[in-house]
């Protein structure tokens, strides 16, 4: 059974960092691509930023040059570096995998069941 799991939320000053980190375990052949959405109240969920097997990297415009996604492939892991935080990027954060659970199978989606960062003013 493939579960994502998620760490690293938590409530932080603007201006500040957090780091997330997301895990991928279960029976894994290859990783397609990772990424991470964000859901705040009452908006719809979001792509934060994504990174593919082909190596491409892609951001919403309002995280550009403050967030910083990575991957460990001998982990399975996908991490969130986040900086120059404010209020606005206060929500959920909930990790995605498009993964390769069988051998000759096209990739799934994985989520994970979401992480909270609390940006205060």
């Amino acid at each position: 059974q493939v579960q994502l799991v998620e760490s690293g939320g938590g409530l932080v000053q603007a201006g500040g960092s957090l780091r997330l980190s997301c895990a991928a375990s279960g029976t894994i052949f290859a990783i397609d691509a990772m990424a991470w959405y964000r859901q705040a109240p009452g908006n719809q969920r979001e792509l934060v930023a994504e990174l593919t097997s082909r190596g491409g990297a892609n951001y919403a415009d309002s995280v550009k040059g403050r967030f910083t996604i990575s991957i460990d492939n001998g982990k399975r892991t996908v991490y969130l570096q986040m900086n120059s935080l404010s209020p606005e990027d206060t929500a959920v954060y909930y990790c995605n995998a498009d993964l390769y659970v069988v051998p000759a199978g096209g990739a799934q989606a994985y989520w994970g069941q979401g992480t909270q960062v609390t940006v205060s003013s």
